[in-house]
């Protein structure tokens, strides 16, 4: 949901493409609602020459100021937009911009998670549907800062090694994103998700995530980066409740492998 400048900045173009989406338009800002000088870097080193419109239908929420940040909630969802194949989520002001990069599939194009705020910025999510347009939503949230300079607790009292790589989750009937017809997948890993920006810790981070039902068949998958906050808990969407025996299958950049299974 845009603030009220976003919009105001925003309506004259609606006209241009379509209801709820406004293209990027050729000026200092690529036409950005928040006015954000790295935004035009980022357009082009995560989502490529393809059209960009900007677009009220991603909808990406978190809180206005970042109490905590390491770790701070986000939630991203494209209710009123058809064909969505992939949603990358960015942070302009991170010295490490890209956050994670989520492939629905057989899922909701709806994720949930908690990452780390260096200071305040405009927090984004372009959604790809099949068309080749990526839909870009954002809010800003505000932060005291220092989210991705500070080593996380458990690196700091030497517990990670005990846990590293568990994994477990749970499915509750009904979803946000859905209805009662729906489901709710939460799945927490444990790991430090070390960003490399903390004087001698090297960056170590959860870098696949694949949950998969009794079969094989992947159902979604995340590409999960060093901003993504320590022990990191991800809800997902299904439009029904997801076939029996699912599989949790994932691994780290230092190739560590992590297995799991909802019961």
């Amino acid at each position: 949901m845009w603030h009220r400048r976003a919009v105001l900045v925003a309506l004259p173009a609606l006209a241009c493409a379509g209801a709820g989406a406004v293209r990027a338009a050729d000026d200092d800002f690529g036409g950005d609602p928040f006015r954000s000088m790295p935004w035009a870097d980022m357009r082009r080193e995560y989502l490529g020459p393809g059209p960009v419109v900007f677009d009220e239908r991603v909808q990406v929420r978190g809180p206005a100021f970042a109490e905590d940040p390491m770790n701070v909630p986000i939630s991203v969802a494209a209710p009123g937009l058809d064909g969505v194949e992939a949603i990358v989520v960015m942070v302009d002001r991170n010295p490490i911009r890209r956050v994670l990069e989520y492939f629905p599939i057989a899922a909701v194009p709806s994720v949930a998670f908690r990452f780390k705020l260096e200071q305040a910025s405009p927090v984004r999510a372009a959604a790809k549907t099949r068309d080749g347009v990526w839909h870009v939503g954002g809010t800003l949230v505000d932060s005291a800062g220092g989210g991705c300079t500070v080593a996380g607790a458990t690196r700091q009292d030497g517990s990670w090694s005990a846990t590293l790589g568990e994994a477990s989750a749970k499915l509750f009937p009904g979803s946000p994103a859905v209805g009662a017809a729906g489901a709710r997948l939460r799945l927490r890993v444990m790991h430090p998700m070390d960003t490399g920006l903390v004087g001698g810790i090297p960056a170590f981070y959860v870098n696949r995530l694949s949950v998969r039902d009794a079969q094989g068949t992947e159902l979604l998958r995340l590409n999960t980066y060093e901003p993504v906050s320590e022990n990191p808990v991800f809800s997902f969407d299904f439009p029904g409740r997801p076939p029996a025996g699912l599989q949790i299958v994932g691994t780290d950049n230092n190739g560590n492998r992590i297995a799991s299974r909802v019961e």
